[in-house]
């Protein structure tokens, strides 16, 4: 669902590049037209005028703007104007090559897609990198963490609402049984978790609620300074409920001492065309402000503008 406000006149793709690259001659660039095309195209227009831009002006648009533009501004402009594969594939290899036990993106990004999209995100990641994903992953992560995201980014679940509900039953159980022992790197447990649909990992959940009376991230919550039960929580959350994953994850990008610009700019580049709508709800539902007025106050200029016009900031 996108949260874009096109325009009633839509220009043409031609008329757009034109305009853009306007934006970039003379003395300054004009962010604000830059803004108005590029924060009000859905991915299908950007990649066509990526395209067209590159056949008119023998250009890649990507490197147009990336000499014009700077900082936080530049970011948000640059993962935006990316096809969602080729963004998730660059944002994969960034997380790999500045993995930490705490870096949850590549959980985020192996859990939040559709199987056929984080199919194509690796496809996007064997073109631009000459690797796989999984070779990074199991290269630049250890221990526990491996064990877990390996199979997660190289999963292709069932992307259907069936749900084996004897199955859910006994899952329920079995994951019940190796949080009870603490066995949180316990293989069935991942596979459970890596391997089962997002409609057959609910069922599991709601199963584990009934059976036991208690949430499952409850129940992972025993050490909350333990970074490994942190990302087991979050690939729980990613596959049932990601909206409030990332609500949360704005949450502490802008309540922070100082914004974690990082974090905003990834979540709205990447859930702008998603659920946008729902974050916005359940941000405003748990912090009675609604999420444009917090972007705004905790951010300036053209990054805040650009921001503000993904969130389609008009609607709240």
């Amino acid at each position: 669902m996108s949260s874009l406000c096109v325009p009633a006149h839509v220009p043409s793709v031609a008329e757009d590049c034109e305009q853009l690259r306007k934006a970039f001659a003379g003395w300054g660039t004009n962010e604000d037209l830059i803004i108005s095309i590029l924060g009000h195209r859905n991915a299908a227009q950007r990649k066509l005028i990526r395209q067209v831009y590159a056949e008119t002006y023998g250009e890649d648009l990507l490197k147009a703007l990336d000499k014009e533009l700077t900082n936080d501004f530049e970011r948000l402009v640059l993962l935006w104007t990316l096809d969602p594969c080729e963004r998730d594939a660059y944002l994969a290899n960034e997380a790999t090559k500045r993995w930490t036990s705490s870096n949850q993106v590549l959980m985020e990004i192996a859990c939040t897609r559709s199987p056929k999209d984080l199919l194509l995100a690796r496809e996007a990641y064997h073109a631009r990198f000459k690797r796989s994903l999984e070779e990074d992953v199991a290269y630049n992560t250890h221990g526990d963490f491996r064990k877990l995201l390996v199979p997660l980014v190289s999963s292709y679940r069932y992307g259907g609402d069936e749900v084996n509900l004897t199955l859910a039953k006994t899952e329920a159980k079995l994951l019940h049984e190796k949080i009870s022992e603490k066995a949180y790197n316990d293989d069935d447990l991942i596979r459970i978790l890596a391997t089962r649909s997002k409609a057959q990992v609910n069922a599991t959940v709601n199963q584990y609620k009934n059976q036991f009376g208690n949430d499952i991230n409850k129940d992972l919550e025993a050490d909350p300074k333990d970074e490994f039960l942190s990302i087991l929580r979050g690939t729980i959350e990613c596959l049932i409920c990601p909206e409030k994953y990332f609500e949360k994850a704005i949450r502490l990008a802008i309540n922070k001492q100082g914004t974690d610009e990082g974090a905003l700019t990834r979540v709205v580049a990447t859930r702008a065309e998603i659920d946008m709508k729902i974050i916005k709800d359940e941000y405003q539902k748990r912090n009675s402000v609604p999420l444009d007025r917090a972007i705004a106050k905790d951010t300036t200029g053209d990054y805040e503008k650009l921001l503000l016009a993904l969130i389609g900031h008009e609607e709240a």
